[in-house]
């Protein structure tokens, strides 16, 4: 063979010999925890340092702040672009991501009484009967749970707007209501019902009370709590908030958690002990403001807020007044997702603490809002409990209710 065609030969062969490494090797390469982040994430320079120092994304990759973001001295920088590499030099993934606050916020971990307005009317039954007759009167079109939001393409504001029309519907001809069903929009055709009053055959009401706990509160006194939506008696639609305010809120009892039978706290509160107001319902929990927050937080108790960078899989601990005083409690994180989309179950728990554990038998109703710590910072929330096992339970990452505050 002559040497050019020879070396032409080995040339090519050592071409093939590259691109299989390369296939290979990317072949092996887990792309997933990267495909999983969101687009817009809380972070700062010293997640990104962890990161890379852990190798949570794997062996290949590492992390940085484009043009040295935050390593020049920028402290009063608010967003910027953090860059994922793949063996420190070939760019993978550009993420659009908020600094985390520097300034440390109030840890809460104590039960709140709420109670909010709607915008419209809850559908309570959509049978009623009527006491001095007994006609029943019932509306099959509606379904428990429904929220009316409009009628006849006319908003409604409250329970009294719906008695308007109906008092004053004279030809009782059918007539469209707008309504909120699985978190769904939904138009309906009703028909005029009457009996001994004017009535659609369903018992509404306009607001609802309850009790969670507070997450943390920030030093211009704006605070989140719950970890959810507050949301009808179904579970099934997130109310669409006219006014709501927070309370100051006393502990009477805990009835325990059990397999299949969530527990409860049992709390006390009154609108004379209302401190501040509630302005958003989101998926991530309630967002308000204190008029005076000196009953429900301790000015001695504070810390940073974490990202979801930060959370590991291994102990943590969750802030509670269950006791009658705020205390933490060992929890396990058993799993922690970067969570492409917005959910509020970031993170799977188990309740280790023997204390807390003989207290409540693991995460009952009314501790949602919980804090989670992990590394002495608030990186979630308590958001739900396992029905089957009662000492395991969700929490949502904190930089999703942040983001709620910040909005």
């Amino acid at each position: 063979m002559p040497p050019k065609k020879k070396n032409k030969t080995i040339f090519v062969s050592y071409i093939f010999l590259i691109v299989f490494l390369i296939s290979s090797l990317f072949g092996s390469f887990n792309f997933a925890p990267l495909n999983k982040l969101p687009d817009n994430f809380y972070t700062n320079l010293e997640e990104i340092e962890n990161l890379n120092k852990d190798k949570s994304l794997g062996q290949f990759y590492s992390a940085e702040f484009e043009n040295n973001q935050l390593e020049t001295g920028e402290k009063d920088e608010k967003s910027g672009t953090v860059v994922f590499k793949l063996f420190g030099f070939i760019p993978v993934k550009k993420v659009k991501v908020d600094i985390l606050p520097e300034e440390e916020v109030f840890i809460g971990g104590v039960p709140i009484g709420l109670n909010v307005s709607t915008k419209g009317a809850i559908v309570v039954s959509n049978t009623i009967v009527d006491p001095e007759s007994g006609k029943v009167a019932s509306n099959k079109i509606l379904k428990n749970g429904d929220i009316i939001l409009k009628i006849n393409g006319t908003d409604l504001t409250s329970v009294s707007d719906l008695e308007k029309f109906l008092n004053n519907s004279l030809d009782q001809k059918p007539f469209t209501i707008e309504i909120l069903r699985n978190n769904k929009p939904k138009t309906l055709t009703i028909n005029y019902i009457k009996n001994q009053d004017n009535h659609l055959g369903v018992w509404v009401k306009d607001d609802l009370s309850g009790i969670g706990t507070l997450t943390f509160v920030k030093p211009d006194l704006s605070f989140v709590a719950l970890g959810h939506p507050v949301t009808d008696a179904s579970g099934e639609n997130t109310i669409p908030l006219s006014e709501g305010s927070v309370y100051n809120c006393s502990l009477l009892g805990i009835e325990k958690g059990q397999v299949n039978k969530p527990g409860q706290l049992k709390c006390l509160f009154t609108q004379s002990q209302k401190n501040g107001n509630i302005t958003k319902n989101t998926k991530f929990g309630i967002v308000g403001k204190y008029d005076d927050s000196s009953h429900v937080v301790d000015t001695n108790l504070s810390a940073r807020l974490g990202g979801r960078l930060s959370v590991r899989p291994g102990k943590a601990c969750i802030v509670s007044s269950v006791s009658g005083i705020r205390e933490e409690y060992e929890i396990e994180i058993i799993k922690a997702s970067y969570q492409a989309t917005e959910d509020d179950k970031s993170m799977v728990f188990r309740v280790t603490d023997k204390r807390l554990l003989e207290l409540t038998g693991g995460i009952v109703q009314g501790m949602s809002g919980s804090p989670i710590l992990q590394n002495g910072k608030i990186v979630g929330a308590v958001t739900h409990v396992f029905l089957k096992d009662p000492t395991k339970g969700y929490g949502v990452y904190a930089d999703w209710m942040l983001k709620e505050i910040d909005k």
